[in-house]
């Protein structure tokens, strides 16, 4: 007799232990308003019309059920996430990757423009998990490689964008070959008619969640930057700690290396400083968070991932120490400052190859900086 796994927590939510390993892995720190939702529903069967906007967690919200849901001994298609491009395919297929490595699935992207032998094999082989496009999801079917007898779950990941970008024949189409006896959700940052036509018409007493985006910010928040060289980033930062009455002070670095670096440096430097990132266990991280929401940690330094779920309203000040990606992980970094009608700082570090990049991600934000001008560079 096999026992059933202890759940974990995740947040609010019980998961499977493997998969609660691997979020605790990846450094997640609460599940996202869109998977405080639409990860029950779908964990008890429910079909799910979810609006959801790129950005807020959608792929993990439906990647937790599924992945608690596929048997891996049984090296047949089981989920299908049908996907308007290339790029979401392979984003959705990594995120299945991380999600799932300890439930060992194996996920394989689905997409045209590309070879169909890779895509064959990787069938073959016994994919539980197919992420794809239309066109090429309905070529395999056609040439017979692409088992549809045992899906039981199928998600449309951004059904506004499949529609718009004239998907909905092949959508259809594609729907119709899969088992009626099966669970279906719908993803989509928009409610059109048509949307919800499809909707209605490819699932059963669906249950409806929106999620209401995140109020950006960035607008009410002071953005000012400094031109530094790499070498003197140390300096600066102390010396921008000293000018600014910061209360706690979010620093956001790409790496967890860079992270534990720059957590060494300060604290030589006998400032109160912790890291927050992946490789610390749950325990670790939140007794860190504790310490910070609490006021008796005033500086805390952060990868972008380790930063999601952070709600903290007291956050006077976000340093990017490293620039930003691109505008979406800014505003993202920004807008753990100026929260519950406070006032915020965001100060950017704009080093010697930064150039270019800022100018972009400036006019990308559409928020006015300000210049600041450092006393280490003052003649």
């Amino acid at each position: 007799m096999t026992l059933a796994p202890t759940l974990a927590r995740f947040g609010e939510l019980s998961i499977h232990p493997d998969i609660s390993r691997a979020i605790d892995d990846l450094g997640f720190m609460a599940p996202t308003p869109v998977q405080e939702l639409a990860v029950p529903i779908l964990q008890q069967g429910r079909d799910l019309f979810a609006q959801a906007q790129t950005g807020t967690g959608k792929t993990a919200a439906f990647a937790i059920p599924i992945l608690e849901k596929i048997d891996p001994a049984l090296r047949r298609p089981q989920a299908l996430i049908v996907v308007p491009t290339r790029e979401l395919a392979l984003q959705v297929t990594r995120e299945f990757g991380a999600i799932g490595k300890y439930r060992h699935a194996r996920e394989v992207a689905i997409y045209g423009g590309v070879p169909y032998g890779p895509q064959e094999r990787a069938l073959d082989r016994g994919a539980t998990i197919v992420v794809g496009t239309p066109g090429r999801l309905l070529d395999h079917i056609e040439r017979g490689r692409l088992d549809l007898s045992v899906i039981s779950v199928v998600i449309l990941d951004e059904a506004d964008r499949l529609l718009d970008m004239g998907f909905a024949p092949e959508v259809r189409r594609l729907l119709r070959q899969l088992p009626q006896r099966r669970q279906t959700a719908l993803f989509s940052a928009t409610l059109s008619a048509e949307v919800r036509e499809l909707a209605h018409r490819f699932t059963r007493d669906a249950l409806e969640v929106a999620i209401t985006p995140e109020q950006r910010n960035i607008e009410t928040v002071e953005q000012v930057y400094v031109e530094v060289l790499e070498e003197d980033k140390v300096k600066v930062l102390e010396e921008l700690l000293r000018r600014y009455e910061t209360d706690q002070v979010l620093i956001f670095r790409h790496t967890k290396r860079g992270v534990d670096d720059l957590v060494q440096k300060l604290s030589r430097r006998k400032h109160d400083v912790a890291a927050i990132h992946g490789d610390m266990t749950q325990r670790e991280r939140e007794k860190t968070m504790q310490r910070f929401r609490d006021g008796d940690l005033h500086v805390l330094i952060a990868t972008n991932v380790a930063a999601r779920g952070l709600h903290i309203e007291d956050i006077s000040h976000v340093i990017n120490y490293d620039l930003p990606e691109d505008a979406e992980v800014f505003t993202h970094r920004i807008g753990r400052t100026g929260r519950a009608g406070k006032s915020g700082v965001a100060i950017t570090f704009v080093g010697e190859w930064d150039f270019d990049a800022f100018d972009q991600l400036r006019a990308k934000a559409g928020v006015p900086f300000r210049r600041e001008v450092l006393e280490l560079y003052k003649q």
